[in-house]
């Protein structure tokens, strides 16, 4: 018999304490917190697909497979493409992204990454050129609630269950395919 724990190098029994069940009053306030960092960023004027490649971007270099699971359903909700998803682990090697977008995404990694001190000097230089002060505060602020959820989930080690496909967005003026009649 195989044993899953070997395959996975976990030396436990697999069992992870799951931190939002565990210490709900301390999850609500993180969620709380999720809350007032959405109404920074729409109070900033960023958009619903930048806000969730910020996440996506974050929950990708944190190998976070429960928020990859909700943000991306999420961004394709909002009306992001397939092929940037797909492409948004080498974003800096596509035309695909906007300057504002490349910026948040430099900040973001930045955010995830905050021991690299030049890294962070070159994301703030290239975001001071395209975003203001109340963007910037915003995407940070998006990149550092989505690292805390990434860091309760990947500890926790929710799982992604199996889910229906989300559809994906109309595009302004279109007939959803399933109103159009043959």
């Amino acid at each position: 018999m195989i044993d899953a724990n070997h395959l996975t190098g976990d030396p436990t029994d697999g069992r992870r304490v799951y931190l939002d069940k565990q210490s709900p009053a301390a999850y609500r306030a993180l969620v709380r917190t999720a809350d007032a960092v959405r109404t920074t960023a729409a109070d900033a004027g960023l958009d619903r697909i930048l806000v969730e490649l910020v996440n996506l971007r974050v929950s990708q270099i944190n190998g976070c497979a429960s928020c990859l699971d909700v943000h991306t359903r999420a961004a394709l909700r909002a009306g992001e493409t397939i092929r940037r998803l797909g492409v948004l682990p080498a974003w800096r090697e596509t035309e695909l992204f906007t300057p504002r977008e490349r910026a948040a995404l430099a900040l973001a990694e930045a955010t995830t990454d905050p021991a690299d001190r030049l890294g962070q000097d070159r994301a703030y230089g290239e975001a001071r050129t395209v975003l203001s002060d109340d963007e910037i505060s915003a995407v940070l602020w998006v990149a550092i609630a989505i690292n805390a959820f990434n860091r309760v989930s990947v500890l926790s080690r929710h799982p992604v269950r199996d889910a229906p496909p989300t559809p994906p967005a109309t595009p302004a003026g279109a007939v959803p395919a399933a109103e159009v009649r043959a």
